[in-house]
């Protein structure tokens, strides 16, 4: 512990006769650093916050907020590009230091570096610009700070609302012309397509391509073969049944006579059986079943009936005989509708297949023009829907305010520079300008070394000191040291001052900008 002390102490000792030159040192070093810090220039910043709100006008609300909010963030990447900047520029007194396009240049270079724009919410956005021009005073720094950021948000709600109604009439435009283009060529595809089926398909059945027509050609050409037979099959069964019937019913003794109600409900039953079994209904069918107890009910009662003379010769029309001819002529006729259909769709189908087999390609030129026809439908009805939906915003971006701003913080006018900190760095100049007299002295003690006690001496001479003579000073001489120590406090004084004089000019010009 004693041997740090006195180390101290030796420091100490060659520190303080060199003190003259480690004040020297901390002035040259002092006004070196203040000068350089006085060159520094002030920095202004200006900051705002601005809220942007976005409403809901139309049924597809969310659709068109998302639409927005990119439109607002795509604003917002785009606000410092070089278009925009140069705006800034010509509305703002940096304009007025612009001669030529190198001016320009490096004028928005400065401004990029200088403004920042962040988003703090998904809503709010803060605009801030730092300006630090060496060539104005800090009052004109700070105004133009302010103007900077004032110029930001007008073109940030320009850009939104103007870029925004042009770009949806530049859609409009561009919507439709591609309409009127599309159209043309859906008319001609139209025409095109219908002569193909004018000149292939117009006898064939169905719609659709040729595989999808024949194929229904052949489906209905099953159907109708099936029809057909059961046709036939009732027509059969109503001639047999018209073989066993006779035309006429004659009366008692050949005498004419006309039959009774029951004897008529007999043959009514009758004709509606035979109707049933032309329809290829079994005898165990529900209603053939009915008709039968009817009948068998119907003809108990005919057997009691007595006959109603006839006022004529000859004998009386039988009415199962004249239902069996009805349905004769029906099935007949059916059988024959049947058969011509049948014969019609067979000779379309031969007639397109003599067609196909001249000319082969025909299958693929009508996938090409279906697929041309599709398309062409589907890019029109998607380009009109497109087209109406961006009117709609038109109108709504003209009739009403779908993006509302509002400044929540205007631009401030700064009072004090943000950068840099001068107290700060002219304390710090002090300090190391002190600190470097320190060293410098005591380095140089270092290199001449001298020493301040007997002990020191003899350890660095490695031979024992016998005694040590003491000092004797003089009246003359304390007077001539006290007067030296004087100055040097007065030097020491006078760094101390002008430190608090920068310090307080600082201030005092912080104040006037205010």
């Amino acid at each position: 512990m004693g041997g740090i002390y006195e180390e101290l102490r030796a420091a100490l000792h060659a520190v303080w006769i060199r003190r003259w030159i480690a004040l020297g040192v901390a002035w040259a070093l002092c006004l070196l650093g203040w000068l350089v810090v006085s060159q520094i220039p002030n920095q202004y910043e200006s900051h705002a916050r601005v809220f942007v709100q976005l409403r809901s006008v139309l049924p597809t609300g969310g659709q068109n907020q998302a639409e927005q909010a990119k439109d607002i963030d795509r604003i917002r990447q785009t606000l410092t590009s070089s278009v925009n900047l140069q705006k800034v520029v010509r509305g703002t007194d940096i304009g007025n230091s612009v001669a030529n396009d190198r001016d320009m240049a490096d004028r928005v270079g400065s401004l990029q570096k200088a403004i920042k724009i962040t988003s703090t919410q998904d809503n709010l956005f803060e605009i801030s610009a730092t300006i630090a021009n060496g060539g104005a005073s800090d009052a004109a720094n700070a105004k133009l700070a302010r103007a900077v950021v004032q110029k930001l948000i007008d073109i940030f709600v320009e850009d939104n609302l103007a870029n925004n109604r042009d770009g949806t009439s530049q859609s409009l435009q561009f919507l439709d012309q591609q309409l009127d283009q599309r159209q043309r060529q859906l008319q001609e595809a139209e025409a095109k397509r219908a002569d193909f089926q004018a000149k292939f398909l117009g006898s064939l059945p169905g719609t659709g391509s040729l595989d999808e027509r024949m194929a229904t050609a052949r489906s209905q050409i099953a159907q109708i073969d099936s029809d057909l037979a059961a046709a036939q099959s009732s027509l059969a069964a109503v001639n047999g049944q018209m073989v066993g019937t006779t035309a006429t019913i004659a009366g008692p003794g050949g005498a004419p006579a006309n039959a009774g109600p029951a004897r008529a409900r007999v043959a009514a039953i009758q004709g509606q059986l035979a109707e049933a079994r032309g329809r290829g209904w079994t005898d165990n069918h529900p209603d053939v079943i009915a008709l039968k107890n009817q009948l068998a009910i119907a003809q108990a009662a005919a057997r009691n009936e007595p006959l109603v003379p006839g006022g004529g010769a000859g004998a009386s029309q039988n009415p199962l005989y004249l239902s069996l001819k009805s349905m004769q002529a029906d099935k007949a006729a059916q059988v024959a509708a049947l058969q011509q259909r049948k014969s019609q769709i067979t000779g379309d189908i031969a007639t397109f297949e003599a067609k196909m087999n001249q000319q082969p390609g025909v299958a693929s030129e009508q996938g090409a023009i279906e697929r041309d026809y599709q398309v062409l439908k589907d890019q029109y009805a998607k380009l009109l829907t497109d087209r109406e939906q961006v009117k709609l915003q038109s109108q709504v971006q003209t009739q009403t305010d779908a993006v509302k701003f509002s400044v929540i913080d205007p631009p401030t006018s700064p009072h004090k520079p943000t950068a840099p900190n001068r107290p700060l760095f002219l304390t710090a100049v002090l300090i190391a300008g002190i600190g470097g007299g320190i060293a410098v002295a005591f380095a140089l003690g270092q290199i001449q070394p001298t020493y301040a006690t007997a002990g020191r001496l003899g350890r660095a001479s490695g031979m024992p000191v016998i005694g040590s003579i003491g000092e004797v000073v003089t009246a003359a001489q304390a007077s001539l040291r006290a007067k030296r120590l004087r100055l040097f406090a007065g030097g020491v004084g006078a760094l101390g001052a002008a430190w608090m004089l920068l310090v307080g000019l600082e201030f005092l010009q912080r104040g006037m900008v205010a």
